[in-house]
């Protein structure tokens, strides 16, 4: 527990931006971590971005090599990880540089002295020091030295060499953000005790270290009083922090209970999907079978024999991955089984940037597969509202008889957000399209009159023997068939089949307003940038401009079009170079699309949008 000192009251803010950046190896990840969970148990409302190395282990004080955790925490609603920061804490030489763009005039940076050392000074590409330059003096720069005070700190302790109690300087720096921002470190202190429990001499390392930064930065004279931020008003209910690639896990383990089926992930790890096969693997004791493939293909293969065998069957991967899994998808499709394919979207082509975030994949979803081979498409849009569209992803494929590409990205699957926990209890129903027992003139490909799905005849039932494979089916047997008609036939109704999920997805609704001069449109993991900033113009007085997000992307919502058309100007906002609005083109050709492309890497920020959006209307 930490010992309370007397200060002066906090100062009580509505919101603020904090960014831990360093080296791979400096804990970036877990310092920001314990912070934005800390934050989330005292009630705020929170939104984080990761932001890390490609490399495993990049050289150490490179710029290419900085790994950093930006968290966004508020009173108010938080839909973004925030654009400019209210407070930079920087490791090392690099880390500065390559993230000082982002702090606003007049803020603090917390710099670890003891790492501006001339060696690392070149790596970062700097000619001066800019702790002595000036080039610093529009903000407010905490100096500290913390690998001595670390050492210093833990001077006393045995059992400890010197790379471990140096790598402990990232609790220092979190004692001292949260004497900042008025946060208990309780929480912490019992993060380490489960953590650690086989080693105590590192639960009492990083507690006096935790400790020994809250109390420095309670002597610091820069830092006259702490702030604290409110907590957050929401819905009553219970809400945990959770990670978009935990909560696509959890969608589909709630779907797999809902239905009644068992859950099965033929998965190859990739970054940065793997961790929903990790989360799905710690849960064998609710009949998940996680199996671990020896490449993408085996993957989605397994998972295509799982559902044929009558489980609810996924397979997870991100873009180079899905290439390989085409082939197989495609005959997903032409078996008519359930699947579904999750593919958290990065950097591309080729390995590209692995773990950084973009949406170039909208188009290999839609099209990459050979033959007219169409699939159901949805997208994902928050860390926590992954859940909801794994298990709506689960339910079409279920209910349709088809696969279902979902999309998330880098972004939302590595970000978290709270997350109101629900039960099954709450969930819609699941129907399927299980056949129990042979009646006379079953047939395989007897179709469901509303949906067009095909019956699923278990392996194993009496009476249901049938033939599958990739060849084209007679379209009531099965049995295969070079008819031409019935080839024509069954193309169409394939087809026809996706299209009518349009009767069973929500229709399209605008926020802000519900006609006027501009309309933003987006899809996926873009939501929380393209929605808090319209909602800022919107207060600012712009009334005129609506906002449109797609989560339902193949088919699109059936009143598309209706909803566009109430507007004069309607602007497509993607991470990538047009994709989206390419559909829209094809798809409802009559009207015009401006567009607003980023492709860095990193999600848009808040004032880019804005100043776009006012140059529309204005």
């Amino acid at each position: 527990m930490l010992i309370e000192k007397t200060k002066v009251q906090p100062e009580v803010l509505e919101a603020v931006v904090i960014r831990f950046v360093g080296d791979s190896g400096d804990g970036m990840q877990l310092t920001g971590t314990q912070f934005s969970d800390t934050s989330a148990m005292f009630g705020n409302d929170i939104a984080t971005f990761p932001n890390y190395p490609s490399e495993i282990r990049a050289p150490q004080g490179s710029l290419y090599g900085v790994s950093g955790f930006q968290v966004h925490i508020g009173s108010v609603e938080v839909s973004t990880p925030g654009d400019n920061l209210d407070l930079l804490v920087a490791m090392n030489p690099a880390g500065l540089k390559t993230n000082l763009y982002a702090v606003k005039p007049g803020h603090t940076i917390i710099v670890d002295t003891d790492s501006f050392t001339k060696k690392n000074l070149e790596k970062a590409q700097y000619d001066t020091n800019p702790l002595e330059d000036g080039s610093l003096n529009n903000y407010r720069v905490i100096e500290v030295s913390m690998t001595s005070l670390t050492k210093e700190a833990l001077k006393d302790l045995q059992g400890l060499d010197n790379k471990s109690i140096t790598r402990s300087k990232n609790m220092f720096a979190l004692g001292m953000v949260y004497w900042m921002y008025d946060r208990s470190a309780d929480h912490t202190i019992e993060f380490f005790n489960k953590k650690f429990k086989s080693k105590p001499e590192l639960i009492e390392a990083n507690t006096k270290v935790l400790n020994a930064g809250y109390f420095f930065a309670e002597t610091l004279e820069l830092i006259p009083n702490a702030y604290t931020i409110s907590p957050a008003k929401m819905p009553e209910g219970t809400y945990r922090i959770i990670m978009g690639n935990t909560a696509t896990a959890w969608g589909f383990l709630a779907a797999a209970e809902k239905s009644g089926m068992e859950l099965f992930l033929g998965s190859y790890p990739i970054t940065p999907a793997t961790d929903i096969l990790h989360e799905l693997v710690k849960h064998k004791h609710f009949g998940v079978k996680a199996f671990q493939a020896e490449d993408e293909i085996a993957g989605i293969s397994s998972a295509i024999g799982a559902a044929f065998a009558g489980d609810l069957a996924i397979t997870t991967t991100s873009g180079p991955g899905l290439a390989l899994k085409g082939e197989a998808l495609g005959l997903a499709m032409m078996l008519e089984l359930p699947l579904v394919v999750v593919n958290v979207q990065r950097g591309g082509p080729s390995t590209g940037l692995p773990t950084k975030t973009e949406q170039s994949d909208l188009l290999q979803a839609l099209y990459g597969r050979n033959g007219e081979s169409p699939v159901i498409v949805i997208a994902a849009s928050t860390p926590s509202n992954c859940f909801n569209f794994a298990y709506a992803a689960a339910k079409l494929a279920l209910e349709h008889m088809t696969p279902v590409v979902l999309l998330t990205d880098g972004y939302i699957a590595n970000g978290s957000a709270p997350w109101k926990i629900q039960t099954v209890n709450d969930m819609p129903d699941i129907n399927n399209n299980v056949v129990k027992e042979y009646q006379e003139g079953w047939h395989p490909y007897t179709r469901n009159e509303e949906t067009l799905a095909r019956n699923w005849a278990i392996p194993g039932t009496p009476g249901l023997e049938h033939r599958v494979g990739g060849l084209e089916k007679d379209k009531v047997t099965g049995d295969v068939s070079y008819v031409p008609d019935n080839h024509e036939y069954m193309v169409k109704i394939r087809a026809e089949k996706i299209k009518r999920v349009e009767n069973n997805i929500p229709k399209l609704t605008t926020e802000f307003a519900d006609e006027g001069d501009l309309l933003v449109v987006g899809w996926g993991g873009t939501y929380g940038a393209l929605h808090t900033a319209v909602k800022e113009l919107n207060i600012a007085g712009y009334k005129n401009i609506g906002y449109a997000h797609f989560n339902y992307i193949n088919p699109l919502p059936r009143n598309t079009e209706e909803v566009f058309k109430r507007f004069k100007k309607i602007i497509v906002c993607e991470l990538n170079n047009g994709q989206f609005v390419q559909v829209l083109r094809m798809r409802i050709p009559s009207l015009q699309y401006l567009q607003f492309n980023k492709i860095q890497g990193l999600p848009f920020g808040n004032s880019e949008l804005m100043d776009e959006f006012k140059k529309q209307v204005d």
